[in-house]
């Protein structure tokens, strides 16, 4: 039996889709993820790095990557982190595709991304008993 592949999006791929990633990574047995970015940034962001490796996942060596279309047609599940990245998943990737609502990191102190954090973990565990 083949391992299925997620693939996580979000805009810069340096905070949520990085999380989820991770957390799919360690807690799936039979699965594995990657995850990308519609705008990739240079590098992930601190608080992404911190607050994972307060949750015991160092991921300070992981780099954004751009999304392609090879990514997508690979992966057995997309996983969006918010509705606005759907216009660039083209149609004949729709059926594969989820959409979760998890709010941007970006200019949130650090105990709202810990509470994003955690919701990123305990909705990748709820796919991962879905998929497995």
């Amino acid at each position: 039996m083949r391992k299925k592949t997620v693939l996580f999006i979000c805009k810069g791929n340096s905070g949520r889709s990085q999380m989820a990633e991770t957390f799919f990574n360690y807690f799936a047995k039979t699965g594995k993820a990657i995850s990308a970015g519609t705008k990739p940034d240079e590098k992930l962001h601190p608080w992404t790095i911190k607050v994972m490796k307060e949750a015991g996942g160092d991921i300070s060596q992981q780099k954004p990557k751009l999304l392609t279309n090879e990514m997508m047609r690979n992966a057995d599940r997309i996983i969006i982190m918010d509705s606005e990245i759907s216009k660039n998943i083209p149609p004949e990737y729709l059926p594969k595709l989820k959409k979760w609502r998890i709010e941007k990191l970006l200019g949130k102190p650090i105990g709202q991304i810990r509470k994003i954090r955690d919701r990123i973990k305990k909705r990748v565990k709820q796919l991962i008993k879905e998929i497995e």
